[in-house]
């Protein structure tokens, strides 16, 4: 394949950046430097509302998907720098997609954004995305991440060499799903998603996926404000199914570099008021490690996941109390609505999502590290059930 050559400078000085340490630590907490500005980005080519059913995406589904339906989810996979981490998620997701049909064969892969670092260009897309999931036999749906929308440009040539999620729509928001210039020598067609944001219907469970943008903490215009309201009350009709809310910005999160936003989390909560309907879980990303919060509203239990650590290199290590990492079950004690149930931030890793009548069964599987023996297998490093009609945890 032809290589693409890139600038030299791009927006990666703030990776990694710590925030200032809070004691104890805050769920959600202000941004401390704003990041880059609000990114326009262009609509799909599907009609609004923006929905999308999973048989209409995808040719080949597992039999039974009314009975059970089981999918992979995380997010931050581009495996720029080091690709290692990257290859050992997929190759564990592959494996299980493959290996793992006794408890129900997975049907898709739901991205939660940060595809490609750092800045969503054309030419990172095959080492990425495309190659990294050549042997991974699940199609693979997203919602864009920061990066995804972060247009590259240099101190020289301020005007962008690309238009935000341009790459993206491309491989994504395909009119007739064919093979893009992208995918290369690889025989991955790109997906048919009418939009940006969207909401997936499947057998068991309605996806509402939002673009939170580029903004540190993420941002939301009316339009997408309006039309996350008007999902919800749909969804709230149809309590036969789970309801995901999908987003990049987490809105809770007890790490040491970003926590999560309080943007995103009056977004929300604004939402689920004027609707009526709060989802039974939460996907984010964004933060490079796992977390599950449990959240009680009166005497119903929602889950809100950070899902992050799905490739990308530098994983993000969790806040400190009284000089030691957090311990879970950990609360702030003016906010004693949120606990911090479990994390893994040491190890990068997937989620394997089972529904089934109206149980959801979760586990998020911690794959070996790099310098670690090649035949490790991945480890449950948390595992969690849901009765979503009655929304209470029940392990």
């Amino acid at each position: 394949m032809p290589t693409t050559h890139r600038p030299q400078h791009h927006q990666a000085a703030n990776v990694g950046r710590h925030r200032p340490q809070l004691d104890p630590p805050r769920f959600t907490q202000p941004p401390t430097h704003p990041g880059r500005a609000y990114q326009d980005f262009p609509l799909g080519p599907g009609a609004a509302p923006y929905r999308a059913k999973l048989e209409d995406l995808v040719s080949h589904l597992p039999d039974g998907l009314d009975k059970k339906m089981v999918f992979h989810i995380c997010g931050d996979t581009g495996g720029v720098k080091n690709p290692a981490p990257q290859q050992l998620v997929a190759s564990a997701m592959e494996a299980d997609a493959t290996n793992n049909t006794a408890d129900g064969e997975a049907a898709f892969f739901y991205h939660l954004g940060d595809v490609v670092y750092y800045n969503g260009e054309t030419s990172e897309y095959y080492p990425q995305f495309y190659l990294p999931y050549e042997h991974y036999p699940l199609p693979i749906m997203s919602i864009p991440g920061n990066h995804d929308g972060d247009p590259l440009t240099t101190p020289d040539t301020p005007q962008p060499f690309e238009p935000s999620l341009s790459a993206w729509k491309r491989n994504f928001c395909s009119v007739d799903g064919g093979i893009t210039n992208e995918a290369g020598d690889t025989p991955r067609h790109a997906m048919k998603q009418p939009n940006p944001f969207w909401t997936l219907e499947t057998p068991k469970a309605n996806f509402i996926g939002l673009y939170t943008n580029v903004p540190e903490g993420g941002a939301v215009k009316d339009d997408q404000k309006t039309w996350l309201v008007s999902e919800l009350k749909r969804a709230a009709g149809d309590r036969a199914k789970a309801l995901f809310v999908c987003l990049h910005h987490p809105i809770f999160s007890a790490d040491a570099h970003h926590s999560g936003s309080p943007a995103m989390k009056d977004l929300l909560d604004a939402a689920v008021q004027e609707s009526g309907a709060h989802p039974d879980i939460v996907f984010t990303a964004h933060v490079h490690n796992y977390q599950r919060f449990t959240r009680k509203i009166d005497d119903q239990e929602y889950t809100y996941v950070v899902a992050g650590a799905g490739g990308y290199w530098h994983l993000h290590s969790m806040a400190k109390f009284k000089g030691a990492k957090v311990t879970p079950p950990f609360r702030q004690a003016d906010v004693p609505d949120v606990v911090l149930e479990n994390y893994v931030d040491d190890t990068h890793g997937f989620m394997r999502v089972e529904i089934e009548d109206d149980l959801i069964t979760a586990r998020y599987f911690a794959v070996p590290r790099p310098h670690e023996p090649p035949e490790t297998p991945p480890r449950v490093a948390d595992l969690f059930q849901l009765q979503f009609k009655s929304n209470k945890l029940v392990r």
